[in-house]
């Protein structure tokens, strides 16, 4: 019993037709001009047939030595044509074909890049991997498909011209043989979507594990947890591999079925058109014609029936693509730059033009009032503009939540975040993001060189030099053959695992943010080195809002106040020397 597909599900049909039909017509004069040369060759192989058959009885039967030297220059002229236009054709349509692919690449980067986020569902790093990479591809070879597809039709065009001219018989046999194979290919067309559509979900879901195993080989390493890890992918790689199999019988059954049609549809012509040349109604060299012209239809007929093939599965991709692209934010929009917080505006005495102070504004004041994290009691605290402060928080789940509140990775469900008086929500995520940096422990660095990930977002050359200081990365550079220039590899694997933080941590120092909030910044770091870098980052964030969230002694002994945050809300305020005494509660949360 078939089933009415629903709402959502037509919507997103209807989105990635939508998307096939954009990959077809973004560059459709090239596209156009390349169907055209591939009719012209397609065209030209159809003519061959005939062309053997004029020599046939023209030259070779009457033996005629000029004639046959003619007939072979226009042979001559007829595959220059053929190769030529072919070649030219094919080079328009790869142009077209990698255009598109570049075009939905880009549009997946840009979804994945937007400032409102994307749903957990939806950003795994494998399954964006193949889909910005398998999916687009699939999608864009549409534009090849129609190329092949448009030549097909062309020869079978010309075929029956001349097999009209020929014989009106052997031409409506042509046309005839055309219906069971279109319908053929439209009844397994629909299946095959589907089988496609989970091939490729299938695929992208064991991308996606592969890049977790990959990124965490280090911990799994270390936790002797590498055959758990290899089954699961193992796991996910069978479910791919039964998937791709069931597609491809699908597209075996298809296959044969068309193949079996086309040689009982060859078989039929080389009867008919032999026993019309025994009857004297066709020459020699018309019979030569037809059949061979019949054979060569084989091609073009398998053509057709590839291209409803490919289409099914750049339907079934371009789903995987809508699903990305059309994927609800994960936080609401906020005020545009225009009505964005209060900000002094200062003209330029020399051009008339308006500059926005905020830009240049060195601190921002923090405000957290009824903020939910986790499982814990509405909290209240305020962070004045320049402070450094840091924060204790045992309960990694309300840990998250506050980073994620403060970089508006997400949006709380009772209480607010305000930046200087305004709610974070009342922003664009973009807006809050340009004030407020939120770095992480375990900030994952680029493949380039050191230097190339330490100015990534650095407000000027001499933001990197002071926070390669700061970070103690100028001591790693020292120890590098290339100094900063040197590579850290892919995600950093060149560097150990200290290493790696403290270029992190260098890296969001260059940025110098208004206000800059760091979670756990030195874990892997030595106590030597990180009492240096608590000196430094306490000299170089002077005059900038800074929230250090850990439970460092180190870093708590030099921030301005230390805030325990519990169960209860704000348990402790006060110095990190003050805390140790009286606070039991943080005493054996930073010296346990």
């Amino acid at each position: 019993m078939r089933t009415t597909p629903t709402a959502p599900a037509r919507a997103r049909d209807d989105r990635a037709r939508a998307l096939v039909r954009s990959a077809l017509t973004a560059r459709w004069r090239t596209l156009a001009v390349a169907c055209l040369l591939c009719v012209v060759h397609q065209a030209a192989e159809a003519a061959v047939p005939l062309a053997i058959g004029i020599v046939v009885d023209r030259a070779v039967e009457p033996g005629s030595a000029r004639a046959l030297l003619w007939s072979l220059v226009g042979l001559c002229v007829l595959f220059l044509v053929l190769s030529s236009s072919m070649r030219l054709g094919g080079k328009l349509a790869k142009g077209a074909a990698e255009g598109a692919e570049h075009d939905l690449r880009l549009a997946v980067t840009a979804r994945v890049l937007a400032p409102r986020g994307l749903p957990a569902a939806a950003s795994r790093s494998g399954e964006l991997l193949s889909t910005a990479t398998s999916d687009a591809a699939r999608v864009s070879m549409m534009n090849a498909a129609v190329w092949f597809g448009a030549g097909a039709v062309g020869a079978v065009a010309v075929a029956a011209v001349i097999l009209f001219r020929t014989s009106v018989t052997l031409g409506l046999l042509v046309l005839a043989g055309l219906v069971p194979v279109v319908l053929v290919s439209r009844v397994v067309a629909a299946p095959l979507i589907r089988r496609s559509g989970t091939e490729q979900a299938a695929a992208a879901r064991a991308a996606g594990t592969a890049a977790d195993l990959m990124a965490g080989l280090r911990v799994l390493r270390g936790i002797g947890a590498e055959r758990v890890a290899a089954g699961r992918y193992r796991d996910t790689s069978d479910a791919s591999r039964d998937a791709a199999i069931r597609a491809a019988r699908l597209d075996a059954v298809r296959a044969a079925t068309v193949l079996a049609l086309t040689g009982a549809f060859v078989a039929v012509v080389g009867i008919v058109a032999g026993r019309m040349a025994l009857d004297g109604t066709l020459t020699v060299g018309q019979f030569v014609t037809s059949v061979t012209l019949t054979q060569f239809l084989i091609g073009p007929f398998n053509v057709i029936t590839h291209v409803t093939a490919s289409a099914a599965r750049a339907r079934a991709s371009a789903g995987r693509l809508a699903d990305v692209l059309d994927a609800p934010p994960v936080v609401t929009a906020g005020a545009p730059p225009a009505a964005a917080p209060p900000s002094d505006t200062t003209a330029d005495s020399t051009t008339g033009s308006t500059t926005d102070a905020t830009a240049d504004r060195r601190a921002a004041g923090l405000d957290l009032q009824g903020l939910r994290l986790g499982d814990l009691e509405p909290l209240d605290l305020s962070v004045d503009p320049g402070e450094l402060v840091g924060v204790v928080l045992t309960d990694e789940s309300a840990v998250a939540d506050l980073l994620d509140f403060l970089g508006r990775r997400a949006d709380p469900p009772a209480g607010r975040v305000l930046l200087d008086g305004t709610a974070l929500t009342d922003l664009e995520p973009a807006a809050v993001r340009a004030s407020v940096l939120v770095a992480e422990h375990d900030g994952v660095l680029f493949g380039g060189t050191l230097a190339e990930n330490v100015a990534a977002a650095a407000r000027d050359d001499d933001a990197v030099a002071l926070a390669l200081t700061c970070a103690a990365v100028d001591e790693i550079a020292e120890s590098l053959p290339d100094g900063t220039d040197s590579p850290v590899g892919e995600s950093g694997g060149l560097l150990s695992g200290g290493q790696r933080q403290r270029v992190a941590l260098a890296r969001a120092l260059a940025a110098d943010p208004p206000v800059l909030v760091l979670h756990e910044p030195t874990t892997a770091v030595d106590s030597v080195t990180e009492s240096r870098i608590a000196a430094r980052l306490a000299e170089l964030r002077r005059e900038r809002t800074t929230l250090i969230v850990t439970s460092s002694p180190v870093l708590l002994s030099t921030v301005t106040r230390v805030v325990v945050i519990g169960p209860d809300g704000v348990e402790g305020d006060g110095r990190h020397a003050d805390l140790l005494t009286r606070h039991s509660g943080y005493r054996e949360a930073v010296l346990a």
